[in-house]
């Protein structure tokens, strides 16, 4: 199983999957249309090392709503992911053994290495 979580309104997004160009092989997920399961999310936080690590802080609801100024657990990390998919880092890519998440090139490069496995 090898998926790819992103925004089909992202331009970030629109060029990490230029980037990739990934076969038929890999399943390509639209996160606002089809979101992400619990299970899917649990996964990925267990082979990243946390939620955290998932969690993007430049979502306008993170500014929106002042989280910058509380301090969030692991758990308040993975609920706000699930309740809304702009606090999913992206792209994300998921493989049978590891999870990029984010578009640095050195993630990117990595990922595209790990897909064409």
């Amino acid at each position: 199983m090898k998926q790819i979580y992103h925004l089909a309104t992202c331009q970030t997004c629109k060029k990490a999957l230029e980037f990739l160009n990934p076969g038929p092989e890999v399943e390509i997920i639209e996160i606002k249309s089809q979101g992400i399961a619990a299970n899917v999310l649990d996964k990925m936080a267990k082979f990243s090392g946390s939620y955290e690590a998932l969690f993007s802080r430049r979502a306008q609801l993170y500014k929106k709503r002042g989280l910058a100024e509380k301090s969030l657990s692991e758990q308040d990390y993975r609920s706000l992911i699930l309740e809304h998919y702009t606090f999913l880092k992206r792209p994300i890519i998921l493989t049978e053994t590891n999870v990029f998440a984010g578009h640095a090139k050195a993630t990117l490069e990595a990922a595209k290495a790990a897909l064409s496995k």
